[in-house]
């Protein structure tokens, strides 16, 4: 039965995280729920072996849609992996406890500063060009990869974010964008958490195969409806995750 509960959230994590992020959200509080004596870097490995499939099947899906900044992705990408591998093996060695208190109140300043912004998104005009643009996508697949491999939860949002405020793109082309920085970081924290040897490898297949399903499911109604739709898809899911989150912070 926890197997079912679990690959069924893999497939709603899939489904959300493929719109605008967050699917950790919903897919490891249920592995921890499930698993309450596993450790929580196997847990969080776990998780990665599921959702690095449905990432990778929603960028591709958004790179035929939607035309994307490759000389600007190609470094930022890199500096989530590293970002990623680091953060991972911080886990590795440390408690994510402190991020977990903290992440509701950073998720509440996102919202309201969304909702306070009704036109933020709506208008793909990126504020930067060439190299200066490289180095700010850089920083920020840096930063949010080294946080995507040591807690991860909202790393999707937060990307989308930060891409659509500090660089302006509309929302969805920050989330076309953002699944390919998210796949860097999933697989570089897979990688080393495998190598740790914090993932089981025994659930990874029907996990995947349930978040792929709604990973598609969500990516072919974000192409469909547009930026508009993200947006309010995005507030939905921040609104839920606040929710969370902070019950979450709550109950430590």
């Amino acid at each position: 039965m926890d197997l079912i509960l679990v690959t069924l959230a893999s497939g709603l994590a899939g489904f959300i995280d493929s719109i605008v992020g967050g699917g950790g959200l919903i897919l490891v509080p249920a592995l921890f729920a499930a698993y309450p004596g596993a450790h929580a870097a196997t847990l969080l490995g776990t998780n990665k072996s599921a959702s690095v499939w449905g990432t990778l099947f929603a960028a591709a899906q958004y790179s035929r849609r939607v035309t994307l900044p490759w000389p600007t992705l190609w470094p930022a990408m890199l500096m989530s992996a590293l970002g990623a591998f680091a953060g991972a093996w911080l886990l590795t060695l440390a408690s994510p406890h402190l991020f977990r208190q903290l992440l509701p109140i950073v998720l509440v300043v996102l919202l309201l500063y969304t909702l306070a912004k009704k036109e933020l998104g709506h208008t793909h005009a990126p504020r930067f060009a060439g190299r200066r643009e490289v180095v700010a996508a850089s920083l920020i697949g840096l930063v949010l990869g080294t946080y995507d491999g040591f807690f991860g939860p909202g790393t999707g949002s937060f990307f989308v974010f930060l891409l659509v405020r500090w660089l302006g793109y509309d929302f969805l082309n920050a989330t076309a964008c953002t699944k390919l920085l998210n796949l860097s970081s999933n697989l570089a924290a897979l990688i080393l958490l495998a190598l740790k040897g914090h993932v089981w490898w025994h659930m990874a297949l029907g996990l995947a195969l349930a978040n792929v399903a709604g990973s598609l499911l969500g990516t072919r109604l974000a192409l469909k409806h547009g930026a508009g739709f993200v947006r309010l898809a995005f507030i939905g899911v921040v609104s839920a995750l606040i929710l969370k989150t902070g019950f979450d912070a709550l109950h430590v």
